[in-house]
């Protein structure tokens, strides 16, 4: 059973990660308006304050208008249409700030009143230098896009998306841990095996989603099952070497991330199937595996919908917001068949 004393600590973990999943989404929405690149400094302290005038704005602008993303794409932007995309990049920082206060603060006022102390503590600080290296690979990742690009490195993208995830699955199991505690009879080694495989492909899966969205991909070959008239897309290993079509050619990317999506709602389908049939297998491990499968079917669904209408804003936020909703429900589950230590 878990330490009652503690459930303070998994209720503010687990409230945590809830802002962090905003985060993600924000993240998302940022990148799908192409707003990521509208503030070009990073003022970690000072860029909390937005522009408060119009000469401000217009000093904002006119460092946006250096860039190559405006002289190539946006030369027409009015000041205007410059706030409107200014706002989710300024949103997306803001809330990056309050997450971090949001964990720095009470991870400090836990430890000074001794109810974070030895692994635990040190586990959570290790959270937070990681959350501080978010932001850094957050700036990194925007500085991309300010010289030489008209949007930021996908993999640089990919890198600042699973960091996130990264923190986000540590804190959720973590604040499972501590509320619902694990199971006293250990699962078969097979459910752990096959629990553990769904979630890594649910971190290939969001993985090769970063690739898209990095590459615009998902605005492209709106059609399903095929692409492009044919099975696997015209161009598919146009790039050499070979390896650079899995990561920079948009017809690959989409390919495997449409069909890592397929593969991934059928794996979580078949854990359900598999872990309904194993009595060993404690009840609330069955629950969430019927969730997940639930989860995992109507983000097929709402794959499949936003690529054949080209991944209008709001569909593909709620696509990258189920994603972790998958992960979430995922993790859950094998942090209930897992045993402790």
């Amino acid at each position: 059973m878990p330490d009652p004393s503690l459930r303070p600590v998994g209720r503010w973990l687990a409230l945590w990660s809830a802002m962090l999943v905003c985060l993600v989404v924000i993240g998302g929405i940022t990148r799908l308006t192409e707003s990521g690149l509208s503030i070009t400094e990073w003022k970690p302290v000072t860029g909390v304050i937005p522009p408060l005038s119009h000469e401000a704005w217009e000093a904002e602008f006119a460092r946006y208008q250096q860039i190559p993303e405006y002289q190539l794409h946006a030369g027409t932007m009015t000041l205007g249409d410059f706030q409107r995309i200014y706002f989710w990049e300024y949103l997306h920082r803001l809330w990056a700030r309050l997450l971090g206060l949001a964990f720095a603060l009470p991870f400090a006022w836990f430890v000074a009143r001794r109810q974070v102390q030895g692994p635990l503590a040190r586990r959570l600080g290790l959270l937070l230098v990681l959350l501080a290296a978010q932001g850094a690979l957050g700036w990194y990742m925007v500085r991309s896009g300010l010289v030489d690009r008209t949007d930021v490195s996908q993999y640089r993208l990919a890198a600042h998306l699973g960091l996130a995830l990264v923190l986000y699955a540590a804190a959720v199991w973590q604040a499972a841990d501590l509320l619902v505690g694990r199971a006293v009879t250990p699962a078969p080694r097979s459910a752990v095996r096959w629990t553990t495989a769904l979630v890594a492909l649910i971190a290939v899966t969001i993985t090769a989603g970063a690739f898209v969205a990095g590459l615009d991909a998902g605005r492209a070959w709106n059609t399903f099952p095929g692409m492009g008239g044919a099975f696997v897309p015209p161009g598919y290993t146009a790039m050499e070497p070979l390896w650079r079509n899995w990561s920079e050619n948009p017809a690959a990317v989409q390919f495997h991330h449409r069909w890592l999506g397929i593969a991934t709602w059928v794996a979580a389908v078949g854990l359900w199937v598999g872990l309904a049939q194993m009595k060993e297998v404690p009840s609330r491990a069955r629950r969430w595996a019927v969730v997940t499968a639930a989860i995992a079917t109507a983000q097929a669904g709402l794959g499949i919908a936003t690529l054949l209408l080209a991944a209008p804003v709001p569909l593909a936020a709620l696509h990258q917001f189920g994603a972790v909703m998958l992960l979430t429900g995922a993790l859950l589950t094998l942090q209930a068949v897992r045993p402790q230590g």
